[in-house]
């Protein structure tokens, strides 16, 4: 009986994927989530090897880094771009925006023009924020609404194998053709995005622009977050573990020259810190049952932790285990 309860379950997930790839706009959406997140997967791990290579220097590596992320920070004010403009014509001037400067990038070959690469990176991280929130208002107007459930979960385990596969696309990439051979495939598949957004059929109303700033929208909201009693001590302990984590993987160039490795091993450790972040995924629902949001964050943060300070360790297995546990900590302060 059991294993007939397994096999239709199995069957049903099966049949809603199938559905959901019959689907046109959905297919579409899938495919840009698909294209657009390998390019910016193998980017982020090659442009800091780029510059570990360039200059050997851990810290100008991890500076890559702060130049991708950091304009993240200012996600709450960027993304209220997605409610002032169409999203399909936003998505793609984005799109085509961030093809053109990463062609920018095949002139970096010497450690004098890495200011252009971290000024790229800067814009592509800001980009990315106003493309990220307005996919997801796209993917809600472009895709029936009985197919958003499995729209959401296949695009998470896409998301997760993503963790897996773009690391070592990148690094062997990377190795094969160098920092500019990256670029001009991430700047591939921005147009790829481009063809895909544009082939989606769907109508969009222009958005009433609100009455209060995007500046004050997003006082107000940050004022909301800090008054609630319940969400003011998760919102601190996540973006303090992000923090933990960020100067982390900023010091993961560091590890890899201890172990004695050559810099693309970084992206063998972004591979396991995935896979960490896939066993995560499938094991958080019965996890946060057992234990409890907030008891299930905590062992997240706590795992992180002692995961990041066991790094310092020199040794390719404490690294590969470090690896997977910060991979299976950090998702856990964000479920």
């Amino acid at each position: 009986m059991t294993t007939g309860r397994t096999d239709r379950a199995v069957d049903g997930r099966g049949g809603a994927a199938a559905r959901l790839l019959r689907d046109r706009n959905a297919g579409l959406c899938l495919a840009g989530v698909v294209v657009s997140g390998f390019g910016t997967s193998a980017l982020w791990l090659a442009s800091g090897v780029w510059v570990k290579d360039l200059t050997g220097s851990d810290g100008l590596a991890a500076l890559c880094m702060l130049a991708l992320w950091a304009p993240v920070l200012a996600g709450p004010l960027l993304g209220t771009l997605a409610d002032r403009f169409r999203r399909k014509p936003l998505l793609i001037a984005a799109s085509l925006l961030m093809a053109g400067l990463l062609l920018t990038l095949l002139r970096v070959d010497a450690p004098h023009g890495l200011w252009l690469l971290y000024a790229v990176l800067f814009v592509y991280g800001a980009a990315g924020v106003v493309h990220d929130a307005a996919e997801s208002a796209l993917v809600a107007t472009a895709v029936d609404g009985s197919l958003l459930g499995d729209f959401n979960g296949l695009r998470t385990t896409v998301g997760e194998g993503m963790k897996l596969l773009a690391p070592l696309a990148g690094a062997g990439l990377y190795t094969a053709y160098g920092g500019p051979g990256v670029a001009l495939l991430d700047a591939v598949t921005f147009v790829l995005a481009v063809v895909l957004y544009a082939l989606l059929r769907v109508r969009e109303e222009r958005p009433v622009r609100p009455s209060a700033g995007a500046w004050r929208q997003t006082v107000e909201g940050a004022r909301h977050l800090w008054s609630h009693p319940g969400l003011r001590p998760l919102v601190s302990a996540g973006g303090a573990t992000m923090l933990c984590a960020g100067l982390s993987g900023a010091l993961v160039y560091a590890v890899v020259e201890d172990l004695g490795r050559s810099p693309a091993y970084a992206g063998v450790l972004y591979a396991v810190q995935g896979a960490g972040s896939v066993v995560l995924g499938l094991s958080a629902g019965p996890l946060l049952r057992r234990f409890g949001e907030r008891r299930f964050a905590a062992c997240g943060i706590g795992l992180l932790g002692a995961a990041v300070a066991l790094r310092a360790v020199p040794d390719d297995a404490s690294a590969l285990a470090c690896s997977l546990a910060i991979g299976a900590g950090l998702p856990a302060v964000l479920v």
